[in-house]
């Protein structure tokens, strides 16, 4: 195991109920406050109006449709609202795309130039103003870790930020948030999950057996829950565990500790969403069993057996390809029963820009250090694996 800092600064508010404690948490930071949510759910579940209810003592301005992939010009526009009311917190009301959104802009208030330099040099700033989340999908842990991912349209770029201050302060997590979802946002979530466990299960790190369990663990209970979710939307339990797997997937929990090598399917990914629009964790559910089988040699294998049979129990006694490809076969098989569409034809891509955006994966995120170095032709050999 190598070396490692953890330090995850949010506090959590887990269980039914818990937006009772929204007032006194805002408290804290003061009474301006941006109200930032998507496309209006939250005015149908009721939450918009319990929150005003809550917080009548405070002066509230709204950001209101934020994107599924939240785009730079929304950050640009929140940043604005918030230095014309003089926000002192942000209230992030939604899934990953309105929290990373929030974060940013957070990030950019106290920032003289454009919002986009922030995705490109995070350091550029040392003050962010807080962000507090009420979170209502289960997938991108955003409600527990300093990254936001931004797409610049213009630019057909889709990037990360990382920066230490824009971690929320605090994240009310009420599984019974999450009962109204489309089956597809819950399939998508559960994806997404697994996936950054799967980025840092699959490390060349010796001796990480603690973080390995902690991944295989969440793993399973995606794979457990997701299905009694998709079959019941308001079963507490499944709600309540794919809730928290979201927050321990990705806050630091699976990854410290190995070595700090580069993401395979996730850079892959963000090309895809930032040309097509497409939803992330649909994506990663297409490329990820893709992925697995380009990568799968003599020097991976063990990893895949390890895989196999602590994650989707297979026997052990099995030959060792044997049971790498039934879990690579496993994985797509899951997400084929949870509704996801597994190739890019169905969601309307086609051929003719797989060959740009496996160039611009390279130019943004150089892959010779991930798991399994890849180049462009690599990335363009999985993509049309996709197809």
């Amino acid at each position: 195991m190598e070396n490692f800092a953890f330090h995850a600064p949010t506090k959590i508010y887990f269980g039914k109920g818990q937006i009772e404690n929204l007032e006194n948490i805002l408290s804290k930071y003061g009474k301006n406050v941006l109200l930032a949510y998507g496309g209006g759910s939250i005015k149908k579940n009721g939450i918009y109006n319990k929150v005003y209810e809550l917080l009548k003592d405070f002066n509230i301005c709204e950001l209101e449709g934020i994107e599924p992939n939240p785009r730079i010009g929304t950050v640009r526009k929140g940043i604005e609202i918030c230095k014309q009311n003089n926000v002192d917190v942000i209230l992030a009301v939604g899934g990953g795309s309105t929290i990373d959104c929030t974060k940013l802009i957070g990030a950019g208030i106290h920032y003289d130039g454009d919002a986009w330099d922030l995705v490109k040099e995070p350091s550029k700033v040392d003050k962010v103003v807080p962000v507090v989340t009420i979170l209502t999908i289960a997938a991108t842990g955003s409600e527990m870790n300093q990254t936001a991912v931004i797409t610049n349209p213009e630019t057909n770029e889709k990037l990360s930020a990382r920066l230490k201050g824009m971690a929320p302060r605090a994240s009310i997590l009420d599984p019974e948030y999450t009962y109204t979802l489309p089956a597809i946002q819950t399939a998508a979530g559960a994806a997404d999950i697994m996936s950054h466990v799967i980025e840092n299960y699959f490390k060349s790190t010796e001796g990480a057996y603690l973080q390995d369990k902690i991944s295989e663990g969440i793993l399973q209970t995606c794979i457990k829950y997701c299905p009694v979710a998709l079959q019941n939307p308001t079963d507490y339990e499944a709600r309540s565990n794919l809730m928290w797997a979201s927050s321990l997937a990705l806050n630091g929990l699976c990854g410290r500790g190995k070595d700090n090598e580069i993401w395979s399917c996730h850079p892959i990914e963000h090309e895809l969403s930032a040309f097509y629009d497409i939803t992330h964790g649909v994506g990663l559910a297409i490329l990820t069993p893709r992925w697995m089988r380009y990568i799968l040699s003599e020097k991976t294998v063990d990893k895949f057996v390890d895989y196999a049979v602590n994650v989707w129990n297979f026997d052990k006694s099995d030959d060792k390809f044997e049971l790498a490809n039934k879990a690579i076969d496993a994985t797509e098989k899951f997400f084929i029963n949870c509704g996801i569409p597994m190739n890019l034809g169905k969601l309307g891509i086609d051929d003719s820009l797989l060959e740009k955006m496996s160039n611009a994966v390279i130019a943004h995120r150089d892959l010779k250090d991930a798991y399994v170095p890849l180049s462009a032709e690599d990335v363009l050999n999985i993509l049309k694996m996709c197809l």
